[in-house]
C-alpha cells in the first residue's frame, strides 16, 4: 500500500543537536538551498521508514517565534504557510527549561507537534533525571529521548511521526500557557473582534493571532492591516487591551506574557525534572577553564588556527601531488591525440591548464573546511567568539559580530548574510566592510601555490601568517572607521557557550561535502568559463611572426651545445650538457611566449594597468591575473595556469605552474606581496553585489575604492621592506 508523502519540520535552537539529528535521518539524501527571498540556507531531505516517503525540513536554529530576525520570520512563516504534517522540536535536555520556550510557543500554534529530548546521555551525566511520560501529560505533545551523536532514538522518532501524521489532532484540547486573569481576559476581547473578522480562522489561531497582537508582532499586525475596516477594529480593540494592561502592571504585555511563558515552563520543569544529589561537575566547565583562560585562552585559540592551516597544506599535499600528475598525464595524452591547431590550443592551453591548475587544490579546500566543521561541532567556534569579543569591543563591535567574520574564512557571501541578525544597522556596515579581510576558501589555491613554491617547508606558517594579517587589518580598519565615518557604540549582546560535545565523522564529512560541492560547482563554471576567456584573449591575435624571429636564435642554441654534447668525454659530462640545453630552450621558450602573449588582447590590458602595478614588482601578467580575481578568486590561479603554460611548441604537462613561477623573476618578499594583495584588494563580484544589496550602492563603491587603496599601501611596504632586509 502507497501512503502520502509525510513532510516534517525541524526546530529547534541552535545548539540543540537539531543539525545531527537531520544528518541521522536523511544521511546523504540531502539538498542544500536558499529559502525563498532569502540567504538563509534551507536544507531538505528524503527518509524511507516503514513505506512511508518522509519529506524532512531543517528550519534555520532559532529560540523563539517572533518576527525580529530572519531566522525567526523564515522558520514561523514555513510552519504557518506550508502546513507540514509533524514539527519535530529538537530540545537539549541537559538545558530543558531554556529549550522549552519555542516549545510553547509551537504548541500554542496548535500545529501537530513532538518534543525530542536530545542529548539524553549528557543530561544523565549531569545528574538530570527527566520524566518524559509526566512532560508528554502536562503539554500534551508526545516526548520522544534521543542521543543525536550516537543515533539512538531515531527509529522511535520516525515511528512516531507516522503515529502523530496519521492521528487527528484535537485542536480544541491543546494545552495552552495561561497568562493570568487580566491578560486571558483581554486575549478574549481581541480573539471575539478576530472571530467578528474573520470568522472561518479556526480557535487555535485565533487563540495564537491574539497573543501576537497583544505581543505588538510586525507580522501578525501586518496580516491584520491587510483585512482593510475590520483589521483596523481588531488593532483598536488590541492597543486598548495593551494600554490597559500597561497602565494595571506597569509592564509592556510583551515582558507580561514572556513571563508567563516562562513561569509555566519552570512549574512544568519542577514536575519533571529530578537532580541526583551528588551531581558531577560539567565537564564543559572544566574544560573552559582553560581554553576560555583570560591568560592562555588566546594563545590556545591562535595555536589551533595555527594547527588548522599547518594540517591543511602539509597532510593536503600529498593528494594535491597526485591529482598534479593526474593532470599531466592527461595534458600529455590529450596533447598526443590531437593534431596541432586552435581546438588542441583551447583544450590544453586553455581548458586543462586553468581548470587543472586550481582543481589540485581540492584537497587542501576539504581538509579546510572538515576543520572548520570540527571547531563548529565541538562547541570551540563558539569560544573562539567569546575569546575575541574584548578585541571586538575595542574596535567598536561585540563578540557576536566575529561570527559572521568566522564564517567568512569559507565564503565571504554568506558571512555578510549572517550580519543581518545584527540589531544594530551601524554595526551591520562596520562588519560588512572588514568581512572581505576575513580570507575565504576561494584565496586558499593562491596561497597553497605561492607558498608551495617559494617557502616549501614553512608553507604552512606562511598561510597562516596571512590568514593573522588579514585579521589584524580588519581589526585595525574597524577601529579606524569606529572613530571616523561610523561612529557610535555597539549594541549590548550575552553570547552562549554551547557544552562542548564529540562530534560525529558522519556529521563532519556531510558539513565538509557540502561546502566542497560549491567548490566543485565553480570548476565546472566560473572557472571553466573564465579559463577560456583567458585563453581566448591571450592567444589572439595571431603574430606568426614571432616564431620566425626566434627560430634561428633556436638553431644557434641546439648547434652550440650539439657541438658540445658531441665533444664530452664521459656519458655523466653528456647528461649535464643535455640538462643545460633543456634549461637554455625553456628560457628561449619563455621570452618567445612573453612576447606573443604581450602582444595578444590580453597583454594588451595587462600593459595598461602595469604602470600602477610596477612598484609592487607586478609585471603585467600578474595584472591581468590579479583582474580575473574580480570574477572570482580561484580564477586567479587559473590564469596563471593559462598565461605561463608554454604556449604553442611545448607540452603543458611537462611545465607545471609552480616550475614556470620558479623560472620567472619571483623572490619571498614579491612572493609575499602578491599573497597580500590577494588577500586585501576587492572581494570578488558575488561579494560585491552581497555588499550593495545588504547596505548600498554607497558603501559598496566605498569597500572596493578602500580595499583596493590598502591593498596597494601594504604590498607595497611588504615589497620594498622584503627588498631591504634582503
Amino acid at each position: 500500500m502507497a501512503f502520502p508523502t509525510i513532510t516534517i519540520a525541524l526546530a529547534g535552537n541552535p545548539n540543540s543537536g537539531k543539525t545531527t539529528i537531520f544528518n541521522n535521518l536523511t544521511g546523504a539524501r540531502q539538498k542544500v538551498g536558499n529559502w525563498p527571498g532569502v540567504t538563509v540556507e534551507k536544507k531538505e531531505g528524503m527518509v524511507t521508514f516503514k513505506g512511508h516517503q518522509i519529506k524532512v525540513v531543517d528550519l534555520p536554529g532559532t529560540y523563539s517565534l517572533t518576527a525580529y530576525s530572519v531566522e525567526e520570520r523564515v522558520a514561523r512563516d514555513f510552519i504557518l504557510n506550508n502546513h507540514p504534517d509533524v514539527v519535530v522540536d529538537i530540545l537539549d535536555a541537559s538545558n530543558l527549561e531554556r529549550n522549552l520556550y519555542l516549545a510553547t510557543q509551537l504548541i500554542e500554534m496548535g500545529v501537530n507537534l513532538i518534543l525530542v529530548l536530545n542529548m539524553a546521555d549528557v543530561a544523565r551525566s549531569r545528574g538530570i533525571d527527566i520524566d518524559g511520560q509526566l512532560l508528554s501529560q502536562l503539554l500534551g505533545v508526545p516526548v520522544v529521548f534521543t542521543v543525536g551523536k550516537l543515533n539512538e532514538g531515531t527509529q522511535d522518532l520516525l515511528e512516531k511521526v507516522i503515529e502523530v501524521a496519521h492521528q487527528k489532532k484535537d485542536k480544541e484540547k491543546t494545552i495552552y500557557v495561561t497568562y493570568g486573569k487580566e491578560i486571558e481576559e483581554e486575549l478574549g476581547k481581541i480573539s471575539e473582534e478576530i472571530v467578528k473578522a474573520k470568522p472561518k480562522l479556526g480557535s487555535h489561531y485565533t487563540r495564537w493571532l491574539s497573543v501576537k497582537l497583544l505581543e505588538n508582532d510586525p507580522l501578525a499586525v501586518r496580516e491584520v492591516k491587510s483585512w482593510g475596516k475590520s483589521g483596523r477594529e481588531v488593532l483598536d480593540v488590541t492597543q486598548k487591551s495593551r494600554e490597559h494592561l500597561e497602565e494595571i502592571y506597569h509592564e509592556d504585555p510583551e515582558i507580561l506574557i514572556t513571563e508567563q511563558r516562562y513561569g509555566f515552563i519552570q512549574g512544568a520543569c519542577r514536575e519533571v525534572i529530578k537532580t541526583s544529589t551528588q551531581k558531577k561537575i560539567d565537564i564543559s566547565q572544566k574544560i573552559d577553564l582553560v581554553l576560555t583562560n583570560r591568560l592562555f585562552g588566546f594563545p590556545i585559540f591562535i595555536f589551533f588556527i595555527w594547527a588548522m592551516f599547518q594540517l591543511t597544506f602539509t597532510l593536503g599535499e600529498y593528494p594535491m601531488n597526485w591529482i598534479d600528475s593526474l593532470m599531466s598525464m592527461i595534458q600529455t595524452v590529450v596533447s598526443n591525440l590531437l593534431p596541432a591547431g586552435l581546438l588542441k590550443d583551447l583544450i590544453v592551453n586553455g581548458i586543462l591548464a586553468g581548470v587543472g591548475s586550481v582543481i589540485i587544490f581540492l584537497p587542501n579546500i576539504l581538509i579546510l573546511f572538515f576543520c572548520i566543521a570540527l571547531l563548529e561541532d565541538t562547541g570551540y567556534m563558539a569560544r573562539a567568539a567569546f575569546l575575541m569579543d574584548r578585541i571586538m569591543h575595542w574596535i567598536g563591535l561585540h563578540g557576536k559580530s566575529f561570527i559572521p567574520m568566522l564564517i567568512g574564512f569559507g565564503c565571504n557571501v554568506p558571512a555578510i548574510m549572517a550580519t543581518r541578525t545584527l540589531e544594530s544597522e551601524r554595526d551591520r556596515i562596520l562588519t560588512i566592510l572588514i568581512n572581505p579581510l576575513m580570507s575565504c576558501s576561494a584565496r586558499l589555491p593562491v596561497y597553497v601555490l605561492i607558498a608551495g613554491t617559494f617557502f616549501a617547508g614553512k608553507a604552512g606558517s606562511v598561510i597562516f601568517s596571512i590568514y593573522l594579517l588579514g585579521i589584524v587589518l580588519a581589526i585595525l580598519t574597524a577601529q579606524l572607521f569606529s572613530k571616523t565615518i561610523l561612529k557610535g557604540m555597539s549594541m549590548p549582546f550575552v553570547m552562549e557557550l554551547p557544552p562542548y560535545r564529540v562530534p560525529t565523522l558522519k556529521s563532519l564529512m556531510i558539513h565538509m561535502w557540502d561546502r566542497g560541492v560549491v567548490f566543485l560547482k565553480k570548476m565546472g563554471g566560473v572557472i571553466l568559463i573564465g579559463s577560456v576567456i583567458i585563453w581566448a584573449l591571450g592567444t589572439f591575435p595571431k603574430n606568426p611572426d614571432i616564431n620566425k624571429k626566434y627560430s634561428q636564435a633556436r638553431k644557434q642554441i641546439e648547434a652550440q651545445y650539439t657541438e658540445k654534447i658531441a665533444g664530452a668525454k664521459t656519458p655523466e659530462e653528456q647528461a649535464k650538457i643535455k640538462a643545460e640545453l633543456e634549461q637554455a630552450l625553456q628560457v628561449l621558450n619563455i621570452k618567445i611566449n612573453q612576447e606573443r602573449m604581450s602582444k595578444t588582447y590580453l597583454g594588451r590590458i595587462g600593459k595598461v594597468v602595469e604602470p600602477v602595478l610596477k612598484p609592487l614588482g607586478f609585471d603585467w601578467r600578474i595584472g591581468i591575473a590579479l583582474l580575473s580575481g574580480f570574477v572570482a578568486k580561484e580564477v586567479v590561479v587559473s590564469t596563471m595556469g593559462v598565461i605561463y603554460s608554454g604556449g604553442e611548441g611545448e607540452k603543458a604537462a611537462e611545465k607545471s605552474l609552480q616550475k614556470a613561477l620558479k623560472a620567472e623573476q619571483f623572490n619571498p618578499a614579491k612572493a609575499y606581496a602578491f599573497m597580500a594583495f590577494v588577500l586585501i584588494y576587492t572581494p570578488c563580484l558575488a561579494t560585491v553585489a552581497a555588499i550593495r544589496r545588504e547596505i548600498g550602492t554607497k558603501w559598496m563603491i566605498f569597500n572596493v575604492v578602500y580595499s583596493l587603496t590598502l591593498a596597494w599601501v601594504i604590498s607595497w611596504a611588504i615589497y620594498h621592506g622584503g627588498k631591504l632586509l634582503a
